[in-house]
């Protein structure tokens, strides 16, 4: 690590046991146990590349965390490491390490990655970081309330994974992808405006819908008839442009009740009850909210996400004073209003982000015609005319001589001695009825002795989609020799199949809080029990990727669709017989089982667990 230049960096520890790290701004300082990973590529002028870190960083010093001590993984050998100083915020020690010396856990997952010191449990992505942060500041300091409203009503900000939701998709991977891509190409008088930055602007035109939002719209309408007053009293002179009785409000009232709520140290205002003729209104008549900010009314984590990308971004094209900004106002809008929300200013001093100033520029943008190209629809690849319902369509694969074929269990009689094992490796631990946890010990007993018969000591075996770790957990106790890795994006689920393995004492299991697809690793098997809908797919795909045995076991048929990474049907066979109105109605079919089913339909068979 001697290549990192002495006035800036001083001696300490990046790994446990290591002492080849640097660290920056200072020495001395304890630090808490919990480890912030974050990739760095390149610096240019004031950002930090990629721009997950740049982000992640500025969300630092907006929560103004100092439980997490912050490294940053060089992605390159011969990183310039020269200036960086001069980009990292303020008030945040840094160190630099090499990938080789990340801890091996955090070796199996994309950055940023966030993980205690010496602990089998990590959360890695962007979205899943940056939300762990918010909380662990909360729990921190309780008074920092406006750092919980970030995640939003029912604090689900960005909570969705990136494969299913478009919105989470657009902020955590396309628009900042998308950005790098811009700035890494010289810019043209005839630059395209790239597609994600068109979805932004699309979006910020959507109608406003909070939860509530029928109280601030008769606030807005009561608002709009007090500055409509006429602006000359009766018996009096001309009051000027506008009379004593009809100043025109001070401040915006969306902007005003969205910042009420990050202003929480402040009493809140009384506000007068609506005349009668306000609350007599119907809802419908009620003027609509205007769009402040990225998710609609309020402030939340997704502004904080976008916010690095789009400056970086407006910067690029102002700098080269190209005529892009003329057909994104709502994109200015949103920046010149987002500037007025507290502790951006701060944090944007910190990271010493200089921001630029379109107020003078907004009035003329707003008349700009907006360019909103469609997002293309997902097309049916097989338009064949729809004959509908399950049975014309099971006789249409028939005939093509595609049929369900029941083979039998290859091990009829092998079961697990559920009475033997310890109490917490039985599904009763995790906090569900006896039925259900019978159930459960029957579908484990089917997949557990599939894998076992399958493993070899030293494998890596992954479950997929772990849930409470049902699955995980047993394979971890009956298989000592090899390492089980429980991958879950729900954190309340991880945790509770963390706890229950610590009663158990496993040391050969992992548990990590991410998207499925932000585990890189490699590994031998891959374990999936009712992974809903699509999930099962995206399963499948990335132990074929990785050339990795897979055991699975699908559920949630109906909740199968077309999505940006998959569509339906999947295999060559069915594409040539089924259409995907066809396909879906084989799914929801499936989603039936026989006891639901008068008598006489339950012969009738669909194709299923063939992830076709």
């Amino acid at each position: 690590m001697n290549r990192y230049p002495p006035p800036f960096w001083g001696d300490l520890g990046a790994r446990a046991g290591s002492s080849s790290g640097r660290k920056m701004k200072g020495s001395g300082k304890s630090f808490a146990e919990e480890h912030l990973y974050l990739e760095f590529s390149h610096q240019m002028e004031n950002c930090i590349f990629p721009l997950h870190t740049s982000i992640t960083l500025f969300l630092l010093s907006y929560c103004d965390c100092k439980d997490l001590r912050v490294f940053l993984v060089s992605s390159k050998e011969n990183a310039d490491v020269a200036l960086l100083h001069t980009v990292l915020p303020q008030d945040l020690e840094v160190q630099i390490v090499s990938r080789q010396e990340l801890p091996v856990m955090v070796q199996s997952c994309c950055l940023p990655v966030a993980v205690k010191k010496a602990d089998n449990f990590c959360r890695a992505g962007l979205s899943v970081t940056l939300r762990h942060i918010i909380q662990k500041t909360y729990e921190a300091d309780t008074s920092k309330k406006e750092v919980l409203e970030l995640l939003g009503f029912k604090k689900t900000c960005l909570k969705a994974c990136a494969e299913v939701s478009q919105w989470t998709r657009l902020c955590e991977l396309s628009i900042p992808l998308a950005v790098e891509r811009f700035l890494s190409e010289p810019l043209k008088p005839q630059s395209p405006i790239p597609e994600e930055m068109l979805q932004l602007e699309k979006k910020l035109r959507e109608p406003v819908r909070v939860h509530n939002d029928d109280k601030i719209r008769r606030q807005k309408l009561k608002q709009q008839q007090e500055v409509e007053v006429p602006r000359q009293s009766p018996g009096s002179g001309h009051q000027g442009a506008l009379g004593e009785s009809a100043k025109p409000p001070t401040e915006n009232l969306e902007l005003r009740v969205a910042l009420s709520r990050l202003r929480v140290q402040e009493a809140p205002a009384e506000t007068p009850r609506e005349p009668v003729h306000i609350r007599k209104m119907q809802t419908l008549d009620l003027p609509p909210l205007d769009h402040l900010f990225a998710e609609g009314l309020y402030f939340t984590l997704a502004d904080l996400v976008l916010l690095p990308c789009v400056h970086q971004f407006l910067a690029h094209i102002c700098k080269k004073r190209c005529g892009i900004l003329a057909h994104l106002p709502l994109i200015a809008s949103w920046y010149q209003k987002i500037q007025e929300v507290p502790g951006v200013q701060r944090a944007a001093a910190k990271c010493r982000v200089q921001f630029l100033q379109l107020s003078d520029l907004l009035p003329t943008l707003e008349k700009q015609p907006p360019i909103l190209r469609e997002s293309p629809e997902m097309e049916e690849k097989n338009c064949m005319h729809f004959i509908g319902g399950p049975r014309p369509t099971i006789s249409k694969l028939m005939k093509k001589g595609i049929e369900a074929k029941l083979s039998p269990h290859p091990c009829p009689t092998w079961t697990l001695d559920w009475s033997s094992l310890p109490a917490a490796v039985s599904p009763e631990e995790g906090k569900m009825s006896t039925e259900r946890a019978l159930r459960k010990q029957q579908q484990l007993n089917n997949l557990v002795s599939v894998v076992t018969n399958m493993a070899k000591p030293g494998d890596i075996v992954v479950d997929f989609c772990s849930g409470g770790g049902h699955v995980g957990i047993v394979l971890a106790h009956v298989l000592p020799s090899c390492q089980v890795v429980l991958i879950e994006n729900k954190e309340l689920s991880l945790v509770r199949a963390k706890k229950r393995s610590d009663d158990l004492g496993l040391s050969n299991i992992w548990f990590i809080q991410a998207n499925l697809d932000y585990f890189t690793g490699k590994f031998n098997i891959g374990v999936a029990l009712h992974a809903c809908g699509v999930a099962t797919d995206m399963v499948i795909e990335h132990c074929t990727k990785t050339q990795a045995a897979f055991v699975t076991c699908p559920c949630c048929y109906g909740f199968i669709q077309n999505t940006l990474k998959f569509t339906f049907p999947r295999s060559e066979p069915f594409k040539e017989v089924l259409s995907y109105k066809e396909h879906m109605i084989l799914c929801r079919f499936a989603d039936q089982t026989a006891v639901q089913l008068p008598q006489e339909r339950r012969l009738i068979v669909p194709v299923k667990n063939n992830r076709f």
